[in-house]
């Protein structure tokens, strides 16, 4: 709970409903205004998000974007893309006096989103949100968006967090996971591939999601289609090689995040193909280089996951929250095991990425 009046709160807003607490995020506190239509409340983290009014000013820069293109294409720009409700002098968030940070957007009626990947249909229209996101905001100029969380996805700066950890050591852990270490060190190389190639400029910049699992994608609860893609906090300058080899970590590996038994790991070459078809279906200014690295950007977001939960777990769990003794750890072990996997599945991801560029 907040400690609020959340229907004063939501009063901001012109709104003036009974309220009540929904769904399952693990950031923001996120409530629903049960009236027609339904809105969302949602109360901004500020232990993970800075600068609220940075954050709210990118989110409104692409969601007026998309909404101008959605309306262009024909689509229902309330629907496809969130809408947030000003309040009432204004602004798109009310602040209260003890400088937290409240917002309100339309709820999306008869849409749901998943946990984890059920079918490669499914995956699929996932794919093709995300794809066509990217397409829409592909003219965005991305000079307008802040930085609202620095070297994000910049690898080379998660290695030499690494590095630092394991140099530093607090809790004496190092010398127990010695294998786990010496297989993240042995791919220094791999941290700079897409970092330089943006600074050279074979990977354009692009407005970027940053968080891509499935669960932020709305679907049609009738058709399975795509609706909406959601939970745009993270939305930041970036290359879009993050955000496709993001949802291919998440969706495509055969076991769970923080699965212990190795020999449940590897990619789904099935999911991968859906996913490749559906983003590059919706999303084709593509350039030669991001194209090439489309395989290698999966390896690379598995990669960086993987060592950002061995770099916590080195330095005593005081990122990620964990729930059992070594979970970090665990995790950790996990993402290296699907990094392996898709090392030795890149020929075949390779030849798969080539049947759908156009």
């Amino acid at each position: 709970m907040t400690g609020y009046n959340l229907k004063e709160i939501l009063k901001h807003f012109n709104i003036d409903v009974e309220i009540e607490s929904y769904g399952n995020g693990h950031i923001n506190d996120t409530y629903i205004a049960d009236c027609e239509p339904k809105y969302i409340l949602q109360k901004i983290n500020q232990n993970v998000f800075k600068q609220p009014e940075l954050v709210m000013d990118n989110i409104m820069a692409i969601t007026q974007h998309l909404q101008k293109k959605i309306t262009a294409a024909g689509g229902n720009p309330s629907r496809e893309t969130l809408y947030f409700l000003p309040t009432t002098d204004g602004k798109p968030y009310y602040q209260t006096n003890e400088t937290d940070y409240f917002r309100v957007y339309r709820f999306v009626e008869n849409a749901v989103s998943y946990e984890q990947v059920e079918n490669p249909e499914q995956f699929y229209e996932a794919a093709k949100a995300f794809g066509k996101f990217q397409r829409m905001l592909s003219d965005f100029p991305i000079d307008q968006l802040h930085e609202t969380i620095p070297k994000f996805h910049d690898t080379r700066d998660r290695f030499a967090q690494l590095k630092a950890a394991i140099e530093k050591d607090p809790l004496g852990r190092a010398e127990g996971v010695r294998d786990v270490i010496d297989f993240a060190l042995a791919r220094e190389a791999d941290t700079r591939i897409i970092m330089d190639a943006m600074e050279e400029g074979t990977v354009p910049w692009r407005v970027t999601h940053n968080d891509t699992k499935l669960n932020n994608v709305l679907l049609d609860e009738e058709t399975g289609k795509g609706v909406c893609v959601i939970d745009l906090d993270t939305v930041m300058p970036g290359s879009m090689l993050f955000d496709y080899g993001d949802a291919l970590r998440f969706g495509a590996n055969t076991a769970a995040e923080d699965e212990k038994d190795l020999d449940k790991i590897t990619i789904d070459l099935e999911l991968f193909e859906a996913f490749t078809k559906g983003f590059l279906e919706e999303f084709d200014n593509i350039t030669e280089k991001e194209i090439e690295l489309l395989p290698f950007s999966a390896k690379l977001l598995t990669y960086e996951c993987g060592i950002r939960f061995l770099t916590d777990y080195l330095l005593g769990d005081t990122y990620f929250k964990c729930h059992y003794e070594g979970h970090n750890l665990v995790r950790a072990k996990s993402q290296l095991k699907l990094v392996a996997e898709i090392e030795e599945n890149l020929p075949k991801m390779t030849e798969i990425v080539k049947k759908y560029v156009k």
